[in-house]
């Protein structure tokens, strides 16, 4: 098998040689064949090593196997969350991850060797596991077994349960941010395990205006021997505590008695699950119990729809007031999120020049030739989140680099993902402990001129 650095040589010449075949019809279309074989390689081997670069960052934060090993974690410890990035998938080529690809992946990139005395193969066996002390009542425990903290603990005061293994508990993680496109995006903090949220000290800024910038320092042009006021900048602190998402799952009988069934539902639901739930918070949480979504944000620029416009349409004057809203620094970062609803009325916007017409959007894989569909250079994203067609939220223009989540863990889900029992019946519970919000604590006014710019710019009701 070739290694990445090879299929990357070989993608750079052939699209190098492309533009001499231009004469030769049968040469490019073969070329063009080969090129998009090789976006196909190089998507599968930049998910192999995203997977594997994961995997070692879990297993170096996660001190636990489910076999009693300390736990390695300080206070102090921090991960990167570009690894989790969703692969920029070329076009016409896309690949489905399973929940078993990554567990394997996870424990190839790590050189972990499945022990049958301390791990269980599976998920599916672990669930198995947990199953069979519940409904035996007698006390006895799987050796392979870890009990997550109770009581008074920290980790969940609700108590009870055991920890999902580490490679198990990584892969719920990994197959979540393959499939999210929101989740990747935003800047994300693991948090101390002993810890139950953070407080960050952030410039509090509303106005570029002089004397406002870094929300009171000033600069003054001045003559010999004048004097100016002192000013220093001004300060707010951001605070994230942490909120409980719980996600529980229900097994028949017949289904328990299979752990590889039970292992990919149990993985795929879980995983699907914790992420929808949290990039539905990042769009639409109420911040009470929740994280606080930016459409919910006071740093949320709405942009009014136009004077006459009809009802549940989008024109491009609307898309050009988005954009002109948007922070000019978030610009190279802003994606527009969209509700599928709102794809038609991309396809009819059309810019008047003379007698005829251009159209403002093409889709991927037509005059634009990128990944993505775009407006303004900038990817189109469909997403479930979005509002429906109509309503605020509906289009959202966002650097998601600019909202900040923060986790017990993220992938040490030995701290804040277990399973345990609600009752005796087959009864699965996994919980996830985070917090999220914008960095901005409201739209900043320009130093000229007065439409407030942001990070978060939407279309309002319409």
């Amino acid at each position: 098998m070739r290694t990445l650095k090879d299929v990357r040589a070989a993608y750079k010449a052939a699209t190098d040689e492309l533009p001499t075949l231009t004469r030769d019809a049968a040469a490019f279309a073969a070329k063009e064949a080969e090129i998009t074989a090789l976006e196909a390689e190089l998507d599968h081997l930049d998910r192999d090593a995203r997977a594997a670069d994961i995997s070692r960052r879990a297993l170096a934060l996660t001190g636990t196997f489910g076999n009693g090993e300390a736990d390695n974690v300080t206070d102090t410890a921090v991960v990167n969350d570009d690894a989790f990035a969703p692969a920029k998938r070329s076009l016409g080529t896309t690949t489905t991850r399973t929940f078993g690809d990554l567990v394997t992946h996870v424990r190839r990139a790590s050189g972990i060797q499945i022990s049958g005395t301390k791990h269980f193969r599976s998920l599916g066996d672990q669930l198995q596991a947990i199953a069979q002390y519940y409904l035996r009542k007698d006390g006895t425990v799987d050796s392979r077994l870890q009990r997550a903290p109770t009581g008074a603990s920290a980790v969940d005061p609700t108590g009870g349960g055991f920890l999902i293994q580490s490679d198990f508990a990584s892969a719920i993680w990994m197959l979540a941010h393959e499939m999210g496109d929101v989740l990747g995006a935003v800047n994300s903090i693991p948090i101390a395990a002993n810890a139950n949220g953070i407080k960050i000290r952030g410039v509090d800024e509303t106005s570029r205006a002089t004397g406002s910038r870094w929300g009171g320092v000033a600069s003054n042009w001045v003559g010999e021997g004048t004097s100016v006021t002192p000013t220093k900048p001004k300060f707010r602190v951001i605070e994230f505590d942490l909120k409980k998402l719980m996600s529980v799952m229900y097994s028949t009988e017949e289904l328990m008695q299979d752990a590889p069934a039970l292992s990919s539902i149990a993985g795929q639901a879980f995983s699907e699950e914790v992420m929808f739930m949290t990039e539905d918070a990042i769009f639409n949480g109420s911040g009470a119990g929740q994280p606080l979504g930016i459409l919910q944000s006071p740093a949320l620029v709405q942009v009014a729809k136009q004077p006459g416009q009809a009802a549940g349409t989008v024109l491009k004057e609307n898309i050009d007031n988005a954009w002109s809203r948007m922070w000019a620094r978030s610009r190279k970062n802003a994606v527009w999120y969209i509700n599928q609803d709102v794809e038609p009325q991309l396809h009819q916007m059309g810019q008047v020049v003379g007698t005829a017409g251009l159209p403002v959007y093409v889709p991927a894989g037509g005059l634009s030739a990128a990944p993505y569909a775009t407006l303004y250079g900038r990817p189109v994203i469909l997403t479930e989140y979005n509002a429906a067609l109509g309503t605020p939220g509906d289009i959202l223009l966002a650097d998601l680099s600019q909202y900040t989540k923060v986790d017990k863990g993220g992938i040490q889900a030995a701290q804040s993902m277990h399973v345990a029992f609600l009752t005796d019946e087959n009864v699965f519970r996994v919980t996830y402990r985070v917090d999220g919000k914008p960095m901005w604590s409201t739209a900043i006014t320009p130093y000229k001129g007065s439409l407030t710019k942001s990070p978060f710019v939407a279309l309002a009701q319409r």
